[in-house]
């Protein structure tokens, strides 16, 4: 176990994805974090293999975007076959772009995927990763939480101290288990042969992603990341883990679809999927993230996805409590915003695996039919093609204008290219807006800096529209601090004026009848403002976060900044 630091703010149970996604948002934002893993060397395992664009958003935000992005592969085309071969549906990937500044799916090699996300915790000196090390107990009080820690190869304990402790220690959580948190939903009871190995481009023989919905034997195959190929099978009645896993077996299986001969296999398991949720996300002072909070079918690939809209959607408030910018009610809002959109994308998940699953010849026939005959209404193909019944990033109820969705109020920010004076060439937007709240808005829109309240990060985004030239711009003769070189400074907001590239920003400005929006560090939309509304709108953050400079007339006027912005 080594030297672990007794006393830190936030101890992170669990490093795999999810967890040291969490340690590494919260380590650029200044928490001293301890990350606590059983496993004493890296899990090595391909496992979760894809992830979408509001994904790579996230690793974005964490400082580590390029690291991940380089090391992945974005597929161009879905296509869902029948158990002939032929192809009764399709998503056009290539095609499909949802204004996040990233291709709607990727795919990645997962031990890759841990090794950067771990390399990522050594920028932080205030992160500690003790390995080789688990949870064994853990007690409550009113200022902080003991985290009882054993050494899993001496056996030596160690008690820590944590203002909050976040269990993302998978689907057979610890954490959970430790505050008693049951689960509830159902179990598949199909098992499946997941068989992951490297293979060369010559060898194989079914270059796209693809669905096979043969109804006697369903199954899932994909080329990925660095060489590798994914395929999984269902296993039929009577079917054994140990005959399945054999090598003329797997052989057998995967035939059509690469180069037996050349197929190296790195990973052949039997598994059975979930649809899983904990009752309560919360237990006082400990939180659940990803499968330690609900465990979904993995037909959307939406499985570690979701699990970093948790950590980006709980990190920064906790910075903020942290901080004493924000009341620890603000917590609260962490179940609220995830659960309804977990539940959505798992239900999704579900329907899109009874297209999947037919079981029977009759079946499997009328849903052939059926989807190349509603696919010929163009309204309908384009559903299908785009990925239109992806659930989009929006919260229904939470920290936002008013406590409620209303119209893009609650929903993902766009993230288009933009141009910054003193930067070369062009950047996405999200690089330019730091870790904390923005208000962006037309350059010449009066947006009083001064309005916002002391001691919270505030950044004002000024856009100018395309075209417009850099030079004489603030910050073009280096007179400004580099915007990309860290969040905004907490004393006070400060300014970074962009080049809109493509008029995307301010086409959206236009579009929602906005000349300022407030912005949330993890890019959700908090209030649509109109001129001269923005000294209300610092007013409504401040009650929202639970700490306003005069509370009744803030709370008064929260409803006012929806939709439909006031006056």
């Amino acid at each position: 176990m080594g030297s672990v630091q007794p006393e830190v703010e936030v101890a992170v149970i669990g490093c795999g994805p999810v967890g040291a996604l969490t340690a590494n948002l919260l380590g650029a934002r200044g928490v001293t974090t301890l990350v606590v893993e059983r496993s004493a060397t890296p899990h090595g395992q391909p496992r979760a293999f894809s992830c979408d664009d509001e994904a790579l958003r996230v690793y974005q935000q964490a400082g580590l975007l390029d690291e991940v992005r380089d090391s992945t592969i974005a597929p161009p085309l879905v296509e869902y076959v029948n158990r002939a071969g032929r192809t009764f549906a399709r998503m056009k990937l290539s095609e499909t772009d949802f204004g996040y500044g990233h291709a709607p799916l990727r795919f990645f090699d997962q031990p890759r995927l841990e090794r950067t996300l771990r390399a990522g915790l050594d920028r932080f000196p205030h992160v500690q990763l003790a390995l080789g090390t688990e949870l064994v107990g853990l007690a409550q009080d009113e200022d902080g939480v003991t985290v009882l820690l054993s050494d899993v190869g001496t056996g030596q304990r160690l008690a820590v101290r944590a203002r909050y402790v976040l269990g993302c220690d998978g689907a057979r959580s610890a954490t959970r288990a430790a505050v008693r948190i049951p689960l509830s939903g159902a179990s598949y009871a199909e098992p499946w042969l997941a068989v992951s190995g490297d293979v060369p481009p010559e060898a194989v023989r079914v270059p796209d992603t693809t669905f096979v919905c043969d109804w006697q034997r369903p199954a899932f195959v994909s080329p990925g990341a660095a060489g590798s190929y994914r395929m999984e099978f269902m296993l039929r009645p009577g079917e054994t883990e140990a005959r399945m896993r054999r090598p003329e077996t797997v052989a057998a299986l995967v035939s059509p679809y690469v180069d037996p001969d050349r197929f190296a296999v790195t990973r052949a398991v039997v598994y059975t999927f979930h649809h899983l949720i904990a009752q309560r996300w919360r237990e006082g002072r400990v939180f659940l993230l990803g499968d330690a909070a609900h465990q979904m079918p993995p037909f959307m690939g939406q499985g570690l996805c979701s699990g970093l809209r948790d950590a980006a959607n709980l990190s920064w408030k906790l910075s903020l409590v942290l901080s004493g910018a924000a009341d620890p009610a603000v917590l609260d809002t962490y179940e609220t915003e995830r659960r309804p959109h977990t539940v959505e994308m798992a239900q999704t998940s579900v329907r899109l695996g009874r297209v999947f699953l037919a079981r029977n010849r009759v079946t499997a026939g009328v849903r052939d039919v059926a989807l190349r005959a509603v696919q010929t209404i163009p309204q309908v193909r384009r559903f299908v093609e785009r990925f239109e019944f992806k659930p989009v990033p929006a919260y229904r109820r939470g920290l936002m204008a008013g406590g409620r969705r209303d119209g893009v109020v609650g929903t993902m920010f766009p993230q288009p290219r933009v141009l910054i004076p003193g930067v070369p060439g062009e950047c996405l937007l999200d690089e330019a807006l730091g870790d904390g709240f923005v208000v962006l808005g037309a350059a010449g829109v009066d947006a009083p800096l001064g309005a916002w309240r002391p001691g919270l990060p505030v950044r004002f985004v000024a856009v100018h529209p395309s075209g417009t030239p850099l030079a004489g711009l603030p910050g073009s003769s280096g007179d400004l601090p580099d915007p990309l070189s860290g969040p905004p400074v907490a004393g006070g907001p400060d300014r970074v004026d962009v080049v809109d590239a493509d008029g995307v920003l301010g086409g959206w400005l236009r579009r929602h009848g906005a000349d300022l929006v407030v912005l949330r560090p993890d890019r959700f939309v908090f209030a649509l403002v109109t001129a001269g509304g923005a000294e209300r709108a610092a007013r409504v953050l401040s009650a929202a976060l639970g700490v306003p400079p005069d509370g009744d007339r803030a709370r008064a006027e929260t409803s006012g900044l929806g939709a439909a912005p006031g006056s």
